[in-house]
């Protein structure tokens, strides 16, 4: 075999025959196992698959195929936050309640309702009422004002008491005495004044009308003299007469001759309270002078042997009569005795007169 020639010639015919030597040479070797694939690559957790094996096969064997590794589970989410609890708007809370109402005329009222304020963020609070007032203790009546005109032109006082009429002068003692000892004329003006000033008129100079006898050296006394000229108003402001001339010669009456309250005095007019009492001590004739032995000892005797001459405050005896002297406010008759002055129809009254 001719070898020679071109070189580049030679080259290509000289290639493929080495590789087919090769080749049965390596055939004819010892035959090699195929190496085992690298382990697949653990995924990695919540991230990119792992690596895949790359073991490579023992020489000559075929390469080992590496188990693509898996991939990692995705990651979990985080878990959903939960949302703030929904604020809860404020209460607006309510006005106080009211307080118990105070003690009026007749009862006190209930709190007025509370107004709710706006509470922030939150709806307005509705105002709670106000509990119902304590019932108030029924107040005092006041003091009784001066009543309206009487038909004489006088304000009056309401039967059972009040303010007197500021021009009263004139009244009936609406306290009562069980014998003639009054304590002398001293202790009978002490009685009118008394009386006089617990209804409000103590700023006068009081008397009593009643006549004395001139005793151990004392002078004799009219009753008509320890009072003024008139003219003469009663508690009602109601006039009895101008003047002294036309009170003596004038009837007893139950509407005029009150005492110092306002009040009539029991007698004979009709409707009347018992006991009778119009029997109202003086002592003294119809003209107001002495009538002597008939004065309980100058007002100091609880003898029955004693009496005094009395006078009607209605101005009527039995059944009613108007006749004289049951008409006599100052002279009717003389009474049982002046230990009793009751018996005959008396309670031992005096009237009072502002003194001239």
């Amino acid at each position: 075999m001719h070898l020679g020639g071109n070189t580049q010639q030679r080259s290509r015919v000289m290639l493929p025959l080495a590789i087919a030597l090769v080749a049965f040479a390596i055939g004819c070797g010892d035959d090699k196992d195929g190496g085992t694939g690298g382990a697949a690559g653990a995924g990695g957790s919540g991230t990119a698959g792992g690596t895949g094996g790359s073991a490579t096969g023992g020489s000559g064997g075929e390469a080992g195929t590496g188990t693509a590794g898996s991939g990692g589970s995705a990651g979990s989410g985080g878990a959903t936050g939960t949302g703030g609890a929904a604020g809860t708007g404020g209460v607006g809370t309510g006005a106080t309640a009211g307080g118990s109402g105070a003690a009026g005329s007749g009862g006190a009222t209930g709190g007025a309702a509370g107004t709710g304020s706006a509470g922030k963020g939150g709806a307005a609070g509705a105002g709670t009422g106000g509990a119902a007032g304590t019932a108030g203790t029924a107040g005092s009546s006041g003091a009784s004002g001066s009543g309206g005109q009487t038909p004489d032109g006088g304000g009056g006082v309401p039967d059972g008491g009040g303010v007197p009429d500021p021009r009263m002068n004139f009244f009936v003692t609406s306290d009562t005495s069980k014998t003639g000892n009054l304590g002398g004329l001293t202790g009978a003006d002490a009685r009118c004044v008394r009386l006089a000033t617990a209804a409000g008129q103590g700023t006068k100079s009081w008397r009593a009308y009643l006549s004395t006898e001139a005793l151990d050296g004392g002078a004799a006394v009219n009753a008509k003299s320890r009072i003024g000229p008139g003219p003469y108003f009663n508690s009602k402001g109601a006039m009895l007469a101008a003047d002294s001339t036309a009170l003596h010669a004038r009837s007893g009456d139950a509407e005029l001759f009150i005492d110092e309250k306002g009040q009539k005095i029991n007698g004979q007019w009709a409707g009347s309270p018992t006991p009778n009492e119009h029997d109202v001590l003086t002592g003294s004739n119809a003209d107001g002078t002495l009538l002597a032995g008939q004065t309980c000892v100058n007002w100091t005797s609880e003898a029955m042997t004693n009496t005094a001459q009395v006078g009607h405050a209605d101005g009527l005896g039995p059944s009613m009569s108007s006749t004289p002297p049951y008409n006599s406010w100052n002279a009717s008759h003389a009474n049982g005795g002046c230990n009793d002055t009751a018996p005959k129809g008396g309670a031992g009254r005096l009237y009072c007169f502002v003194a001239p």
